[in-house]
Parts: structure tokens; C-alpha cells; sequence
């Protein structure tokens, strides 16, 4: 028991791929659909068909249509033993096909359907577009009835060109013409008294050509249909309907839409696009499972008024008499028409440009003013820079002049005295009695006129002019180094020689740079750096000390401005480089008169 129940697991489980590949199959199986044209393959409503139709069906249909159409094309071959021939050609091609639906344009394909339904298409549902006639439906199908409209354009005719007298009325040679000529001549027997038809119907196309290009004044062409001329000749309808309207000595019109662009004016045009695609919508019904039988024929009319207005144009006609609702098809616009957009952007550009043009000027008035206020206040105020600046310049100046003289004197005067008083001290010294004192008097003077040399040498540095920059500061390190802490002192490239008032700024700054890091910066380690370039000299003196913060110290340091307003009034600058931890760096520029030879470092 429990074996054959294995076996049959096992059984299932090998057939089961097959079994969910038919599964598939049977659910992604196309629809199969044949369509039949009474037509020729390069008509204009089987172009337009095969273009639409096989694209809505298949979209309808999830992309599962397996699509065919044939060519009855009876115009050009109506011998009876083309239809046995034809016959047999459909039933030897589609012998192995089961078609899901047949579909039907035109009386010539429905009347061939329904003669061979039973052996070509058996139980086949079928959907037809038959023209205005009474219809026998057999069982199985479904379709719509169009009715021609042919007095509409006659209408419309009269309408635009109230004048006409007189219309033409062309038609071929062949069966299916004659059919299009009486279904014209039983709809227009009660149409406008006042128009006079005559038909051109079967004529050589040369005799055709003559004809229509000595119309009488007053007159108008209605171009029906062509396939086959008085001749034998055979034609394209639409290629035959160009000749016409290109011979013709008035305006054409037409019954269907095709036509539109061929030369014609217009008329109440067939839309052949609006019919196949409402034979679309009931071709998806049936493929969609509902009864052919249960859907009911319809009526359809799809004619609108439509004029080509190069046509319009060409013939002079009035577009006022175009009845509401026409299509103008191929209207050249205006310029308006064509640059309506562009025109009211220019303007508005225009106008808003103007606005802005008049602000922009009367803006550019009270900038001019306000310019020319600030100029004024601009001059007054370099002006006083300027002042400033040379005063500064006058006090640094009178400043070094003053300190010169204060030295010289306590050079010359007060060290000298100093000196001899310290010499009369050493003399005294040797006595008993006043030893003590006099050693400690002398004591006391040479530590004045050491303080008084070191002052002397801090008001005016001689040895700067007597031994140069470099030297001067190097002096400076020695004697700073000796009190305080040890200081490094490099240079390069620093020319032999100097302007005073370069010297004396850049000593100045160095001298109260280290006096400020002796004092302020809790630093270890000092450091000089002075380097010339093309642009000048620039002299650094860095610390590890603490740091400062640089924007507070600007606010109250009477020593950085002093140094700035040295600088400036030699055309120098100052950058200070600190922060709070982080050391500090002084950096002063300066720019030399001319190029120099620099010395070796």
C-alpha cells in the first residue's frame, strides 16, 4: 500500500514540470486573428488599418496576438475564377490555423466571408465594417453599418462658395466605382435645386484632365473615386484624386478624409481612422469571451466638416463661412499666431527692462551724489591721513631726535662726570678712615654709569649707524641674552648696506618685541630671523611662551601701535602670528628703496 502510494509520488513528481509547461502555454496562448481587405495591400484605408489595428489588438490582448490579413483586392481582379482561386490559395496557406476571430472590411470581403464561412472559417466569430445597405447577419457575427454621407459636402459647398452653379462630379471606370456614382446620385436627387451635377464618370484620363481645366465660371469638383479610368488604366484612388485636383480650374472637395492633403478643399470627411478603431473595440470583445451574437450591429457616421486652408487660401473663399466646428487642417499662422508668446514676453520684457532702465537712472543720479559725497570725504579724510602720518612721522622723528640729544648729553655730560667721580672714589679708597665708605660709594657710581651707558645705548643706538643692522642686533641678543635668556639670532641675504630709517625701524621693532616676550611671555626660548628678498627686509622674533590673544592686545597695546606706526612711515607692515598656549611670532616687512647686493649669511 504505502509502495504504490510512493510510486505514484515519484510519477507525479517527474511529469509535474511538464505538466506546469503546458500549464503555461495554454495561458500565454496568442490569440489568432485574420483580417480580411476587399481592398489592394497600398490602399489608404488598409495602410491606415494595418498601422492601427494590429497595435490595439495586441495592447488589448497583454502582447499574446498571433495578427494576419489578406487582399481580396476585387477592383483590379473581378474575374469569377479569382474568388475559386483566391478560395483555395486561403484554404491551403491556413489549413493547420484555427483562428480566434475573422475580420471583415467591406462589402466584398463580408460578402466572401459569408460564402465560404463553413469551409474556411468554421465556428470562427466574425466582426465586419459593411457599407449602408441591409445586412443579413448570420449567427456568429457582429460589425458596424457605415453610412456614406455624400450630400454633406455638397452642403458645405454651397456654404463656402454660395456662387457654384455647377458640380462635377468624378468617378471611375470600374463596378466598384459605378457603386460609389449611384450611391451619390440616390442621395443628392433631392440635394440643393440650385446646384447643377454633371457626371464625369469613365472618362480617359487625358479626356478627364482636358475637361476638368475648362470648367465654366461658378463651378466646383467633387472627386468620388478612381480605381480604374475610361481606358483600362488603373489607379491608386488617392494618387488619381491629386491629378484631378492639380487639373481641375476650380476647387475640388471629397467624401473622406484621406484626401485632405491631396490638393482638395475639403468637405464632410469620412473618418476612416474613428471606424477601424471602433471595429477594434468590438474585435476585443469577442476575443474576450463575449457572445458575437450578443452584441448588436451599430450605425456609425463619422463625417466632420474639415477644409485644407492652403486650399481656402489658393481659392480666395471667405473663412467666415466656415460652419463651427470645421477642422482647418494645414493653417499657416499668423505672426501673431506664431509668435504671440515671444511678442508679449518682448513686451513685457520691454516694459519691465524700461522700469528697470528708469530706476537703474535715477539709482545711478543718487549714486553719482552719494559717489561724489564720498569722494569729497575720501580727499578730506587722506587728507588728514596724510597729516596724521607726516605728524606721526615728524614726532617718531623728533622722538629719535630727542632720545639722540638725551643720550649725547648723558653720554657726554653725565657719564663723563660719572667717571670722574668714580676715579676720585678709587683715590679715596685707599685711605683708612674712609675705606668702607668709598669702596661702597664706588660701588654705587659704577653701577650708575653702567645704567647710564645701558640707557644711553637704549635711547640712541650709536653702534646701529656705526656697524650696521646686523651687527647692531646681534649686540642687542648679547646683552639681552646676558640678563634674561639665551637668544638666537640668524640672518640671510641682508644687504651691506641700509637706509638709517630702515635700521632704526627694524631695531626698534626687535627691541620691543624681546622686551614684551621678556616680560610678558613666560618664554625659554628667544629667537631672531632676518632675511632680505626682492620685496625688502623682514625681520621675526619668535617665543614658546604663552601666547596672547592678538585681537585684545590691539585694543591696548600702546607698544604694537607704536611699532605699526613705525612701520607704516616707511611703507612697512606688522603680522603677528598667537594664540592662547601656542607661542608667539612678530613678523615686520618692510620694502627697500632699490636692488643691492646682498651679503652672505
Amino acid at each position: 500500500m504505502h509502495r504504490s502510494r510512493f510510486q505514484l509520488f515519484i510519477l507525479f513528481a517527474a511529469l509535474s514540470p511538464f505538466l506546469l509547461e503546458a500549464s503555461a502555454f495554454a495561458q500565454a496562448e496568442h490569440k489568432r486573428v485574420l483580417t480580411l481587405h476587399a481592398t489592394r495591400r497600398d490602399s489608404e484605408f488598409a495602410v491606415i488599418a494595418e498601422s492601427r489595428l494590429p497595435q490595439a489588438l495586441d495592447v488589448g490582448l497583454g502582447r499574446n496576438l498571433d495578427y494576419y490579413s489578406e487582399f481580396i483586392d476585387e477592383t483590379r481582379f473581378p474575374e469569377p475564377a479569382y474568388e475559386a482561386t483566391f478560395t483555395d490559395y486561403l484554404r491551403r496557406k491556413y489549413r493547420d490555423v484555427r483562428f480566434d476571430l475573422v475580420i471583415a472590411f467591406h462589402d466584398p470581403a463580408v460578402d466572401f466571408v459569408e460564402r465560404h464561412r463553413s469551409s474556411l472559417f468554421p465556428d470562427t466569430p466574425e466582426v465586419f465594417l459593411a457599407n449602408d445597405r441591409p445586412i443579413r447577419r448570420s449567427p456568429g457575427t457582429t460589425g458596424l453599418i457605415h453610412e456614406r454621407d455624400f450630400a454633406s459636402t455638397l452642403a458645405l459647398v454651397r456654404q463656402l462658395q454660395p456662387e457654384v452653379t455647377d458640380v462635377f462630379v468624378v468617378t471611375g471606370a470600374s463596378a466598384a466605382d459605378h457603386e460609389y456614382e449611384e450611391a451619390v446620385r440616390k442621395q443628392v436627387a433631392s440635394a440643393d435645386p440650385q446646384l447643377t451635377l454633371t457626371y464625369l464618370s469613365g472618362l480617359p484620363t487625358a479626356q478627364l484632365e482636358a475637361r476638368l481645366a475648362s470648367l465654366p465660371p461658378r463651378s466646383a469638383v467633387y472627386y468620388l473615386v478612381v480605381t480604374e479610368d475610361g481606358e483600362g488604366n488603373k489607379f491608386h484612388p488617392l494618387q488619381y484624386g491629386v491629378r484631378v485636383a492639380t487639373a481641375a480650374n476650380a476647387p475640388t472637395y471629397c467624401w473622406v478624409d484621406s484626401a485632405i492633403d491631396l490638393g482638395i478643399v475639403g468637405g464632410s470627411l469620412y473618418s476612416q481612422s474613428a471606424v477601424i478603431d471602433r471595429v477594434g473595440d468590438l474585435a476585443l470583445r469577442v476575443l474576450g469571451g463575449e457572445s458575437a451574437d450578443s452584441i448588436p450591429l451599430a450605425v456609425v457616421s463619422p463625417s466632420r466638416n474639415q477644409v485644407d486652408w492652403r486650399q481656402v487660401q489658393r481659392w480666395g473663399i471667405d473663412e467666415a463661412r466656415l460652419p463651427a466646428g470645421t477642422l482647418v487642417m494645414f493653417r499657416q499662422p499668423t505672426i501673431w499666431d506664431r509668435y504671440k508668446a515671444y511678442i508679449l514676453v518682448t513686451i513685457a520684457t520691454l516694459l519691465t527692462q524700461t522700469a528697470l532702465i528708469s530706476g537703474l537712472l535715477i539709482q545711478r543720479k543718487r549714486r553719482r551724489r552719494a559717489e561724489a559725497q564720498l569722494l569729497r570725504s575720501e580727499t578730506d579724510l587722506r587728507s588728514s591721513y596724510q597729516r596724521i602720518r607726516f605728524m606721526g612721522s615728524r614726532l617718531l622723528r623728533a622722538q629719535e631726535t630727542e632720545r639722540s640729544r638725551i643720550a649725547r648729553e648723558l653720554h657726554d655730560d653725565i657719564c663723563q662726570r660719572m667717571l670722574l667721580l668714580t676715579i676720585a672714589l678709587q683715590a679715596l679708597r685707599g685711605s683708612e678712615a674712609d675705606g668702607a665708605i668709598a669702596t661702597g660709594a664706588l660701588t654705587q657710581a659704577q653701577g650708575i654709569a653702567k645704567s647710564l651707558h645701558e640707557l644711553s645705548h637704549q635711547l640712541h643706538p650709536t653702534r646701529l649707524r656705526l656697524l650696521g643692522l646686523v651687527d647692531a642686533l646681534d649686540r642687542l641678543r648679547v646683552e639681552i641674552s646676558r640678563a634674561t635668556i639665551p637668544i638666537a639670532f640668524t640672518h640671510e641675504h641682508v644687504p651691506s648696506t641700509l637706509p638709517s630709517e630702515v635700521m632704526l625701524c627694524l631695531f626698534r621693532v626687535a627691541q620691543e618685541t624681546l622686551q614684551n616676550a621678556i616680560k610678558h611671555s613666560g618664554a625659554t626660548e628667544l629667537s631672531i630671523h632676518l632675511s632680505g628678498g626682492r620685496d625688502g627686509l623682514a625681520l621675526t622674533v619668535a617665543d614658546n611662551g604663552t601666547g596672547f590673544d592678538t585681537e585684545a592686545a590691539w585694543q591696548k597695546g600702546v607698544g604694537l601701535v607704536s611699532m605699526v606706526e613705525r612701520l607704516e612711515a616707511i611703507g612697512g607692515s606688522l603680522q603677528i602670528r598667537s594664540a592662547i598656549g601656542t607661542g608667539t611670532s612678530v613678523t615686520a616687512s618692510v620694502p627697500l628703496p632699490a636692488p643691492v647686493v646682498a651679503t652672505a649669511p
